[in-house]
């Protein structure tokens, strides 16, 4: 008939329980996803789009899901350094989702240039790499770090706003999303599980109680608790796996930094130009032991808040990144004064690429850690298009991961 609109209705929005005044009554659902980090908002992302009639409900401990943790400390550097060959084109699709999926979550191209004392291939002369950025140039020791390799094609972004704009999209395509909630999978002799939900909320002393606990069913269960991950699937369901974690600390660097100021990496450290200054993202250079605390360093007998794993690097570094050994570098008193995290090693390693595992029937762990901002968004929608039986992939070789 002309002028009828044939066009398919767009789906109701989802519930958001934000605090536990708003009363739940639990129901079974098709999915539940356990964290609304990046990782797992975008799977609910994905899965609303894939398989949008698949009831979906997503749980959060803490408030929105950008407000801490791994992702909200996440570098947000896109590059195709340290990408195997056969995942390039997935990187690709990463870094084309970054800038037109999410809407505004500063994505910026912005190169990368990484500083050696060694030649190399495809290395170049560090003056002449850092010349077209002249605040760059001044942070840098030429004559202790000649070298250079430049990756044009780098980005940067905000993953927690990935995160929210994820969270955000999915609940307006279906999903249901409740906050402040702290969820344990149970396991039982039925494909996927159950789930025991426990609302919290803070008293008038600031403690963070249990309001009221529930518990209900999915068919599928998605662990993407961060670094939390594998010790839920050993503890709550008694899986062991091969995955670590290490505290992660993002000092800042007080030094100017414009829109168009390069990200710098030297010996592992990359200097991440944010908020007008730069952040310091450390390598990660093993798995840290069970039971380890994190506690700060000393620097000329001064307690400090940087781990002494990370002052150590600093300290080898300040001849050649001068501005390191200035009071531009916030040190803190104490780990508290120092923005840290645990960081997921898939496999165990500090290099391990992002992954989806699968746990038993119908329970899957999904992890991000040190390359998630450049392929955790694949493995994202790869599980979603696993659970929602979709064959095709949408990056070059249609492979899953």
């Amino acid at each position: 008939m002309a002028g009828m609109n044939t066009a398919a209705p767009s789906p109701e929005p989802g519930q958001v329980w934000a605090h536990v005044g708003q009363p739940f009554t639990p129901r079974p659902y098709d999915v539940v996803v356990l964290g609304a980090g990046r990782m797992g908002s975008a799977f609910a992302f994905y899965l609303r789009q894939l398989a949008p009639h698949l009831s979906l409900l997503l749980l959060e401990e803490g408030g929105l899901p950008n407000e801490d943790g791994a992702t909200l400390l996440a570098p947000g550097v896109w590059t195709a350094w340290g990408v195997p060959g056969d995942r390039l084109a997935q990187a690709r699709w990463t870094r084309d989702q970054l800038e037109t999926a999410f809407g505004n979550i500063s994505f910026q191209t912005r190169p990368l240039i990484e500083l050696f004392a060694q030649a190399g291939e495809d290395r170049v002369s560090s003056a002449d790499a850092l010349a077209p950025h002249p605040d760059a140039l001044a942070m840098v020791d030429v004559s202790a770090l000649p070298f250079a390799r430049v990756d044009a094609g780098a980005a940067t972004y905000r993953p927690g706003a990935l995160a929210l704009a994820a969270a955000q999209t999915a609940v307006k395509a279906g999903a249901d999303l409740m906050l402040n909630a702290r969820a344990h999978a149970v396991p039982d002799n039925e494909a996927g599980g159950s789930v025991v939900i426990e609302r919290l909320s803070v008293t008038n002393t600031h403690q963070i109680v249990v309001h009221e606990t529930h518990r209900l069913r999915a068919e599928t269960l998605v662990l993407a608790l961060g670094a939390d991950g594998p010790h839920a699937a050993e503890h709550d369901l008694g899986v062991h796996t091969t995955h670590a974690r290490a505290y992660r600390q993002t000092p800042r660097l007080n030094v100017p930094s414009r829109d168009d100021t390069p990200t710098l990496r030297a010996a592992g450290l990359t200097l991440r130009p944010q908020n007008g200054g730069f952040t310091l993202i450390p390598a990660v250079h093993h798995r840290d032991p069970h039971g380890y605390v994190p506690t700060g360093g000393h620097l000329t007998g001064v307690p400090t808040g940087l781990r002494r794993e990370t002052l150590e690097d600093l300290v080898a570094l300040m001849d050649a990144l001068p501005p390191l050994g200035t009071g531009a570098l916030g040190l803190g008193r104490s780990i508290s004064d120092i923005p840290g995290a645990w960081l997921a090693l898939p496999g165990g390693r500090a290099d391990g690429l992002p992954l989806h595992q699968t746990l038993s029937g119908g329970v899957h762990l999904l992890l991000g850690g040190p390359h998630a901002d450049t392929l955790g968004l694949v493995v994202a929608h790869d599980l979603a298009a696993a659970v929602a039986g979709v064959a095709e992939r949408p990056w070059v070789g249609g492979a899953s991961v």
